[in-house]
C-alpha cells in the first residue's frame, strides 16, 4: 500500500521550507517502519524506491515544478531508473535522505537520491529519469525549464550519458522465450 499517510506527512513538514533552485538538494529524515521491512528485518527494495518518492515529490515542490505542472496541465512519470543498493537498512533505523535534480536532455529530467546512514555510511543511491508529459506527449525539459523560469541547463554528467547510451542500446521491447 502507498504511503499516503507518509506523503501527506513530509509536505506538511515542509510546507513553509524555503524555494531551491533546480539544482538545489532537499534534505529529509526517514524511519524504516516494521511495514517497511522484507524478511531479514531490513528495508525492502521496492519499499526503497517508494521511501524515495517522498523525497522526490517535495523536492518538486520546492523547485517549482508540481506549480508549472499543475499551471501547464502536465503529468510526470518516471521512465527509468538505476539502483545501487550498498548497505542494509534494519527497521527503526533512520535515514537521511538528499534529492536533487541532475541535468536534464532533449526528453528526460534527470534526479538523483541517495540514503545516508548515521554513521555517514551511503546505504544506497538512486538516478530516475523522469518525463514530464502533456496531451502531446513528452515535453522537452527545456520548455519544461522555460516555464520554470530557468534558462541555463545543468550540464549532463559523463555517468548520466553513459547510462542514457546503454538505455538507448537496450532491446525494446525484449525478447520473450520462444517456448
Amino acid at each position: 500500500m502507498y504511503p499516503v499517510i507518509r506523503l501527506g506527512k513530509e509536505f506538511v513538514k515542509f510546507r513553509k521550507a524555503s524555494p531551491l533552485p533546480l539544482n538545489g538538494v532537499h534534505v529529509s529524515r526517514h524511519m524504516c517502519f516494521p511495514w517497511d521491512i522484507d524478511l531479514w528485518m531490513e528495508l525492502n527494495n521496492g519499499r526503497t524506491l517508494t521511501l524515495y518518492d517522498l523525497g522526490r515529490l517535495v523536492l518538486a515542490k520546492r523547485t517549482g515544478l508540481l506549480g508549472t505542472l499543475e499551471k501547464k496541465g502536465w503529468g510526470l512519470t518516471m521512465a527509468g531508473a538505476i539502483v545501487r543498493y550498498r548497505r542494509r537498512i534494519r527497521v527503526f533505523e533512520t535515514i537521511e535522505m538528499r534529492s536533487r535534480a541532475v541535468c536534464w536532455d532533449d526528453r528526460f529530467i534527470y534526479l538523483e537520491q541517495s540514503m545516508w546512514k548515521k554513521d555517514g555510511e551511503c546505504a544506497g543511491h538512486i538516478c530516475y529519469r523522469a518525463a514530464v508529459v502533456g496531451p502531446e506527449g513528452i515535453v522537452p525539459p527545456s520548455q519544461v525549464a522555460s516555464a520554470m523560469g530557468v534558462t541555463a541547463p545543468l550540464p549532463v554528467p559523463e555517468w548520466v550519458a553513459a547510462w542514457s547510451e546503454a538505455e538507448r542500446l537496450r532491446p525494446w521491447p525484449p525478447m520473450q522465450d520462444a517456448s
